[in-house]
């Protein structure tokens, strides 16, 4: 039975068969006794996405009493749930992303825990995924932002809004005419400014 660990857009943990090219955590929210989510779902305000690989090392996932391994799609779901790039296991990733968020945010490039104040306040919405009023046209959005429409999450490529699953995303038809945004405003100012963000299938 697969393990509640897989992330999505929304932010929520869900078990599913699939995995996702990305882990992370948000501090430990599980029982190693029973592999299994305590009631919370966050012990941190640092929530960061990792490689699933780094230098050789592996772990049982959710087997000790330290962080949670979670999983996402690719990045693109990591930042749309709020996390953002590890400063150990991708220092290169981590770097890029704070010159970016300088630069789409303005000031200096801030330290990582100025980072997470600021998501952690633009993400949730006491327990629930915080929703953003989207001021533009979602032409207008830079790739790798995504949208919420009628209870889905979609990506934006391009101009075009691509339908997400667990196991990819899919083009779609519909004008979205609903959509909010998902991804933290924040994180979408770091994309216009030149961040590239990963993005994948399972």
């Amino acid at each position: 039975m697969p393990l509640q660990n897989r992330v999505t857009p929304f932010g929520d943990i869900v078990a599913t068969r699939h995995r996702g090219r990305f882990t992370g955590n948000r501090g430990i929210i599980h029982d190693p006794a029973t592999r299994t989510l305590l009631n919370r779902r966050w012990s941190s305000k640092a929530w960061i996405a990792c490689v699933c690989e780094f230098r050789g090392r592996r772990r049982k996932v959710m087997a000790a009493r330290s962080w949670t391994e979670l999983f996402f799609l690719d990045e693109a779901t990591a930042l749309a749930a709020g996390h953002r790039p590890c400063f150990y296991c991708r220092r290169a990733e981590a770097e890029a992303f704070r010159g970016a968020w300088a630069q789409g945010n303005g000031g200096r490039p801030p330290r990582a825990s100025q980072i997470d104040a600021v998501l952690h306040a633009e993400r949730l919405d006491g327990r629930a995924k915080r929703l953003h009023p989207l001021r533009e046209a979602l032409s207008e959005l830079p790739d790798g932002a995504m949208v919420a429409s009628g209870g889905e999450s979609f990506l934006i490529v391009r101009g075009a809004a691509w339908r997400w699953s667990f196991a990819g995303y899919s083009p779609t038809p519909i004008a979205l005419a609903d959509a909010a945004l998902l991804t933290p405003p924040s994180i979408v100012n770091a994309l216009r400014a030149g961040y590239r963000v990963e993005v994948g299938r399972d």
